[in-house]
């Protein structure tokens, strides 16, 4: 079947953004050899903040007092509160180990929307579940073998997962301008990020070899990807033709890990990878099905 033209452009568009947010987590762990958590998150959460204010001054978009106040709240759980849970994550673990966790939010997200959106939740939907909470116990229980994987960091990278999806949650059912929203929501999350810094006492000195780490942790990874995979959602006829292209990403992100951060891809992660991946495809099909 011939795609449109339209739909040609979201899947180039929708690719490039997944190419993106694979290297994430290479980022992160380079970043993190160099520098602490709260810098990393500081400094992409700065340049990132400069990325969506400049598209706002192109786009000649006004903020209104709605996307101010989303911003005041939004911004606390992103950037402020979730990275700084999850770099601290792959602070702690393996890139490999802290990613796999990490992308368990989309599980977490369907349990959290049956008591906070009255969502149903089927008997294929709950295997699907269990199947991915399977393979993060599976990951942590035999990647123990390959791994030196400390318990505090994994249930940081667990908790991203919620905080993540909780932040899902309030942004899709926010009205305001996406690019409005999003400044908005770093702006205050920079602010947010400066407190805790001076109250914590970091140091605000950068390492010249953490500069193109950061620069692309906040242009890609929190930045400038985001605005591509919303313009693919919208260029895209349905999303279904470019949203499973999501599933693409922790794959593509063990071979980056592998290349860059020197790391050994452990049979027992890709084995973990695969439940938890099926179980979020397994949910969705039910879903489907049943709607």
């Amino acid at each position: 079947m011939k795609l449109r033209k339209s739909d040609r452009s979201a899947v180039v568009l929708a690719f490039v953004s997944v190419l993106c947010w694979s290297g994430a987590a290479t980022a992160f762990k380079m970043a993190l050899f160099y520098e602490s958590p709260w810098l990393v998150v500081f400094s992409g959460s700065v340049i990132s903040t400069v990325i969506f204010g400049f598209t706002l001054a192109v786009g000649r978009t006004r903020i209104c007092r709605s996307d101010f106040l989303s911003g005041l709240y939004l911004g606390f759980l992103n950037p402020f509160l979730y990275y700084l849970v999850l770099l601290n994550a792959y602070n702690g673990l393996p890139a490999q180990i802290a990613m796999v966790v990490n992308y368990l939010w989309p599980v977490v997200l369907v349990l959290l929307s049956v008591p906070l959106l009255g969502q149903k939740l089927n008997v294929k939907g709950l295997a699907g579940i269990l199947l991915s909470f399977a393979g993060v116990v599976f990951l942590a229980l035999i990647g123990r073998n390959s791994f030196e994987i400390p318990t505090t960091p994994l249930l940081l990278a667990f908790a991203s997962t919620f905080i993540w999806a909780v932040y899902w949650l309030l942004n899709t059912r926010n009205k305001g301008k996406t690019t409005a929203v999003l400044f908005t929501s770093f702006v205050f999350g920079s602010i947010y990020l400066l407190v805790y810094g001076i109250a914590t006492g970091q140091e605000f000195s950068l390492h010249p070899g953490i500069l193109p780490w950061i620069v692309y942790i906040g242009f890609l990874e929190m930045g400038f990807t985001y605005l591509m995979w919303n313009t693919a959602l919208k260029w895209a006829s349905s999303t279904a033709t470019v949203s499973g292209m999501i599933f693409l990403t922790p794959f593509i992100a063990l071979i980056f890990i592998g290349i860059v951060v020197g790391e050994k891809i452990a049979p027992s992660t890709v084995i973990g990878l695969m439940f938890v991946v099926g179980g979020i495809l397994m949910e969705k099909y039910s879903r489907r099905r049943s709607s």
